[in-house]
């Protein structure tokens, strides 16, 4: 199968007031082929087991299949002659081999001409102690409705530990070497997807893969970007969602020790486009990403959005129940006036209990990262560059820096959505001052006083009509798609 070129229009790019300013120039439209090795391929096991990672409903449901193949082969680590530069722009070699085999779950549409030919790859998040589908959870509304296909993989040592020991039976000839072979094994992953398509896709003519991952993962795949993109060229497109302001080594010991600097930037120099997605709490809390900031260039773009926290509501409790009908719309805006400060959830049989006072992030995130998810997409298939975001207003006087907020306790600048243009909360990504553990991660809600609610709204009518405005400004901005600025504005239709 051969790998689609990107045809891209690329930019020298400035930075001014926060945002880039690009004029066009031209990068080759074609990318050399892919040069990662091809892993085997099991057939797929027999009833599908991780269906519960993925919702509280049947897939078929809402026109989707679940399966599971197992992947394996011998997975190179990389070492570098020459210490890793804060720039991105790293050289790395093949250096050991290991064996290794481990595992795909693959979710697809049932109906082939529903396919858009667009499959998302996502390395598996392993921070709760096994693998997590968090960003198709946060996207999955668009890639159901636009008919992509999607991999989960279990890149990491964590994640294929835990299936040993959960379920030796079904996984007990899996076998991890390390996470200094995790890239390789990553990259023989979307080898497999463009390779063995008709077994992993039977059916299914596959155009483009987008490589995504959240958190950890995100960092993961920054590493891979800087050190590996340009090396093996398997994947079209990459969406970093909530990175850190470095990244993992490349190699650690018994393997070659090649740390990544304390500050990693995305490196300006590739042919496929990049879009990373920023939420407050990894631009000024725990993930310490301000300062890997840096200007958009002709195949980067930062998206940073205010209101949101590293993990949220939405992921944490919603998204399972979420089959894209207005009632889980509804939720989520509710969620602002009377916020959860906590859930359980059962993390491989081990329950973990938490409570955040006052109230977990309810912002608007994963509507944002539908657009994110569509603008990449779209930026892969016809090479037309997005424009710049506005970035979140930081003073970087204060110590530590601080955001600028607005009179409702919002943060000014960055990609805006109603949630925080026409408020019924403060929406912060920055935790509780007694706040500790998970709890970091989860920022704030704060519902706004009837006071200031009646000040801001006279009337419910005039409530609706900014909520409405905000939504049309977002979708203006490219900030929200048509389908969810329209569904927002529905939402409030019962305020009236």
């Amino acid at each position: 199968m051969n790998k689609i070129g990107w045809a891209a229009m690329a930019a020298a790019c400035v930075l001014v007031a926060g945002i880039s300013a690009c004029s066009d120039a031209t990068l080759s439209p074609v990318q050399p082929e892919p040069s990662a090795a091809v892993p085997d391929l099991s057939d797929a096991l027999p009833e599908p087991n991780p269906v519960q990672m993925f919702g509280n409903y049947p897939l078929a449901s809402v026109g989707y299949s679940i399966s599971e193949f197992f992947i394996s082969g011998a997975a190179s680590s990389y070492s570098s002659s020459r210490p890793l530069g804060s720039d991105g722009k790293w050289s790395v070699v093949p250096d050991a081999t290991a064996p290794y085999k481990t595992r795909l779950v693959v979710v697809q549409p049932v109906d082939r001409n529903d396919f858009s030919g667009t499959v998302i790859v996502e390395w598996f998040n392993v921070t709760s102690g096994l693998d997590q589908a968090v960003d198709w959870l946060y996207t999955h509304r668009e890639i159901i409705r636009e008919g992509h296909a999607y991999v989960g993989v279990s890149a990491q040592a964590v994640g294929v530990n835990q299936l040993l020991e959960s379920d030796p039976a079904r996984y007990g000839s899996l076998g991890h070497p390390g996470d200094s072979y995790s890239y390789d094994m990553y990259s023989q992953a979307g080898m497999a997807v463009r390779e063995w398509s008709a077994t992993l896709l039977p059916g299914l003519q596959v155009r483009s893969l987008i490589a995504d991952g959240e958190s950890q993962s995100a960092g993961r795949l920054t590493t891979y970007v800087n050190a590996l993109a340009p090396l093996v060229n398997v994947y079209d497109g990459y969406l970093i969602h909530s990175r850190g302001g470095g990244s993992p080594a490349v190699s650690v010991a018994p393997e070659a020790d090649v740390p990544a600097p304390e500050t990693v930037f995305i490196r300006d120099d590739l042919t496929v486009p990049v879009l990373t997605l920023q939420t407050e709490t990894d631009v000024l809390g725990i993930s310490g990403f301000l300062p890997a900031r840096q200007p958009d260039n002709p195949s980067h773009r930062l998206w940073e959005v205010a209101g949101t926290a590293h993990v949220d509501i939405y992921v944490a409790q919603q998204a399972g129940d979420d089959t894209g009908t207005i009632e889980s719309d509804v939720a989520q805006f509710s969620s602002m006036t009377s916020p959860s400060t906590g859930f359980t959830v059962d993390l491989g049989g081990s329950p973990l209990t938490l409570e955040c006072p006052p109230g977990l992030n309810a912002g608007q995130q994963h509507y944002v990262m539908l657009a994110a998810l569509h603008t990449l997409i779209e930026w892969v298939e016809t090479g037309e560059q997005p424009g710049s975001m506005p970035r979140l207003e930081v003073d970087s006087t204060t110590t530590p820096p601080s955001f600028g907020i607005d009179e409702n306790g919002n943060v000014k600048g960055g990609v805006r959505t109603p949630a925080v243009d026409a408020p019924v909360a403060t929406l912060s990504g920055l935790p509780a001052a007694d706040a500790a553990g998970f709890c970091v991660f989860f920022g704030q809600t704060v519902p706004l006083t009837q006071e200031r609610l009646t000040a801001l709204y006279p009337t419910q009518d005039e409530f609706v009509r900014k909520w409405r405005q905000a939504a049309a400004d977002a979708q203006a901005a490219g900030y929200l798609l048509p389908v969810d600025a329209a569904r927002l504005a529905e939402v409030v239709s019962g305020t009236q």
